[in-house]
């Protein structure tokens, strides 16, 4: 059964604005609405991962070790600096037709699912939320677990791309502005290290 407190918190949570609505945002914003969705595909499938280690009880080694979290959490924070650095010094034009091809779309799509894995609070938030809304009588605990996981990654694709379409209807307020997308780019760069040094400096 699920509840209505899982679908409003995870709601919350998902609308709250973070490293892979900024990339989606950002995405839609520079290359169109079809750019935004394969953002907002590889965010979703970057959340399989930490899922299936939630599953597997892989969270909880990570949250005892101290030595793991911190692995992880340092190569996000350097593939954020490495996202904010190539931003930053994009200077490609925005795209006006939006058609992208099929290198770059496996692009978007890695590089969105690089920015979620690389993130082990996502492990840990899982670890501590999902279980929550498992019900004790449950006869089969997994797979209300495995429901609950296909739900909040629906939840999360859905959201992203309302998020990367609504920046892509922006963008025709921009398109023509060379100015205003050299300052969008600069922001989405400074966005994305400033999410970096945040990661970095954040304790478990």
């Amino acid at each position: 059964m699920v509840s209505a407190e899982f679908l409003i918190t995870s709601l919350i949570v998902v609308l709250i604005p973070g490293t892979g609505v900024i990339y989606t945002v950002s995405t839609g914003l520079v290359q169109g609405r079809v750019a935004s969705i394969y953002a907002s595909l590889g965010c979703t499938a970057g959340i399989i991962p930490h899922l299936a280690a939630t599953i597997l009880g892989l969270a909880a080694v990570m949250h005892t070790s101290a030595l793991a979290f911190q692995l992880l959490k340092y190569a996000g924070v350097a593939y954020l600096f490495y996202i904010a650095y190539a931003t930053w010094r994009d200077k490609a034009a925005f795209s006006i037709d939006g058609s992208i091809s099929r290198s770059s779309t496996s692009s978007i799509v890695v590089k969105a699912f690089l920015l979620n894995i690389l993130n082990p609070k996502l492990t840990i938030f899982f670890l501590a939320f999902l279980p929550q809304f498992v019900s004790p009588s449950a006869t089969q605990p997994l797979a209300q677990l495995l429901l609950l996981s296909a739900i909040f990654m629906i939840m999360t694709f859905a959201v992203f791309c309302v998020y990367g379409v609504v920046a892509h209807a922006f963008r025709r307020h921009v398109i023509g502005s060379p100015t205003v997308q050299g300052w969008l780019r600069y922001s989405f760069a400074a966005a994305f290290a400033g999410l970096g040094a945040k990661l970095a400096t954040s304790e478990r």
